[in-house]
């Protein structure tokens, strides 16, 4: 609970509050009218009145009939789990796509909670929670609401119409896309194999739009040709490396489902790479999570590289080492800060060696 809490702080930072406290309580079932009990919520309240505090985050999602009794009772702003990974998705997307894919999860969020929204709307302006298409469409009714998200959807699959076009196009070349949980340090990863400059910073989302870059993996007994086709060994070998938005604990569906244009990419790659943070404490869960957002979206068949990164931080790297080989059958221990990557570089030469010979890239190494 302490490591989800600390999750949640760690969002809110990024979202741009200040955590002035956190109250916890555990139940059986969600009170239907304020999620907790009646009495933690006159406990809560006091605690907003004694610290002043103008914002109250739940980890779990309420529902509107929830957030709008909270607000009565608190007398503040509420918000949710899911409101404030929107928020953030908000102030760092980046791209025109990334933008559409934003603003139409911020509008399905938004529609079941449009009378509570426009209280707030009409009184602030600016701040956590209220970054996106809630601040220009005070005055849109639900009717508008549904033909903008109508149209940002028509817009979307105009993009993964362009992007099968321009993955048709491309020669042959080993592709692995990065995935993980957010932080897990996939950019810094890309950086130490290609050598890109992707933006690195150590705090959640810092990274939404899909970045790919190329790099050249030494001779694996299989070559490809200028015009894409498979040679005879003596060459290097081509890889593509996708960098995708991370995951993270109770992930919006709203979200998940606007950015499959985005992870589509994913989904036709020939190896994934799921990249691990090894030092956090609760790095098992954090990877059931990723591979439950992946079966989602339909690619958890794809054969997969455990990259467990970081390594450099824990007190007994070599002990964890093996505790996890014994676990995966595919799995690379890298400190992607420090450029130590030659692990995974082996484990992609051997995938590169057995997709460019037509055999399945998790017959490499005895299975995904």
């Amino acid at each position: 609970m302490d490591h989800h809490l600390d999750e949640l702080a760690r969002l809110v930072d990024t979202a741009g509050a200040e955590v002035v406290g956190r109250l916890v309580q555990p139940i059986e079932a969600p009170n239907p009218r304020t999620y907790i009990g009646s009495g933690k919520t006159l406990e809560l309240a006091a605690f907003v009145t004694e610290h002043g505090a103008s914002l109250v985050i739940f980890d779990e999602e309420l529902t509107p009939a929830q957030g709008k009794h909270l607000e009565r009772e608190l007398e503040c702003r509420v918000m949710d789990r899911p409101e404030v990974i929107l928020d953030i998705f908000a102030a760092r997307a980046r791209s025109s796509e990334a933008k559409l894919q934003v603003e139409l999860a911020q509008l399905e969020y938004l529609l079941p909670r449009l009378a509570r929204m426009w209280v707030h709307l009409s009184r602030i302006r600016g701040g956590i929670g209220l970054r996106g298409p809630g601040e220009t469409q005070i005055e849109t009714d639900r009717r508008m609401i549904r033909r903008r998200i109508a149209l940002l959807k028509q817009k979307l699959a105009k993009v993964a119409d362009h992007r099968s076009v321009v993955r048709s196009g491309r020669q042959q070349v080993l592709t692995a896309a990065l995935v993980g949980y957010t932080n897990a340090g996939k950019s810094s990863l890309l950086k130490a194999l290609t050598g890109a400059d992707p933006f690195i910073e150590d705090r959640l989302f810092a990274t939404l739009d899909t970045l790919t870059r190329e790099t050249v993996l030494p001779n694996s007994g299989t070559r490809i040709t200028n015009h894409g086709s498979r040679g005879a060994s003596g060459g290097d070998v081509r890889l593509r490396l996708i960098d995708t938005v991370g995951f993270i604990r109770k992930l919006p569906h709203s979200l998940v489902a606007s950015f499959r244009a985005t992870l589509e990419e994913t989904r036709l790659a020939d190896v994934l790479v799921h990249v691990i943070d090894a030092s956090h404490p609760d790095w098992e869960e954090q990877v059931e999570v990723v591979d439950e957002v992946l079966a989602e979206l339909g690619v958890a068949g794809i054969p997969t590289i455990h990259a467990f990164n970081k390594m450099d931080l824990l007190p007994d790297p070599e002990a964890f080492a093996d505790r996890v080989r014994a676990s995966y059958s595919r799995a690379a221990c890298v400190a992607a800060g420090r450029r130590e990557v030659e692990e995974l570089k082996g484990e992609l030469q051997a995938s590169a060696a057995a997709v460019l010979s037509g055999r399945p890239a998790n017959s490499a190494a005895g299975g995904s």
